[in-house]
């Protein structure tokens, strides 16, 4: 009796098996591939291309907003900080959008030590800003917020002519120590 009772288990377990079998078989079989072609093809220029955000002040409300932009990456693999810093030197495309740098600003040079991006600028980034610290901090975050994009930079050191310590003309902030990105 008990031999009967398992053989009849035992059927009806591979009759469930089966079934199961045949209706994965079934739904596996009737999936059609559709090929997706794009609307317009890629060209190799475009592949090139990477997106960077650039920081400005917005004209309106006088807040730093990000730029997103379309670059060559082979410029950015080159020297992907110098590339950055004078993007942000030549101004936004965005009509919206204005440099926080002050005018006439030029990069010295620009290099990486460890995750900290040293940036050297001309006495014109220092020279008729007496703006008070919450503009002269946009001006400052303009660079580190565009720099701390990239994901091997946590702060930035800014020179001026190749000297530590600078701060702007009104005394309101100084680059002894290096910026870390605004939250």
């Amino acid at each position: 009796m008990k031999k009967k009772k398992f053989f009849l288990v035992l059927i009806i377990l591979f009759v469930i098996l089966f079934v199961i079998w045949f209706f994965i078989k079934k739904n596996t079989n009737k999936q059609e591939f559709i090929e997706y072609t794009p609307q317009q093809e890629i060209s190799e220029e475009q592949e090139r291309k990477c997106l960077v955000s650039l920081y400005f002040r917005n004209k309106e409300t006088k807040m730093l907003m990000p730029e997103a932009r379309l670059i060559d990456a082979k410029t950015l693999i080159e020297n992907p900080y110098y590339t950055l810093v004078n993007l942000l030197i030549e101004g936004p495309k965005n009509e919206k959008l204005e440099s926080a740098l002050p005018q006439g600003t030029k990069l010295n040079n620009v290099k990486i030590e460890q995750d900290m991006v040293i940036v050297d600028l001309s006495k014109e980034f220092i020279k008729n800003t007496n703006l008070g610290a919450e503009e002269e901090s946009k001006i400052i975050y303009s660079i580190v917020n565009t720099l701390t994009e990239l994901t091997e930079v946590n702060s930035v050191k800014i020179l001026i002519d190749g000297e530590e310590g600078k701060e702007f003309e009104d005394g309101e902030i100084n680059f002894k120590q290096p910026f870390a990105r605004m939250k």
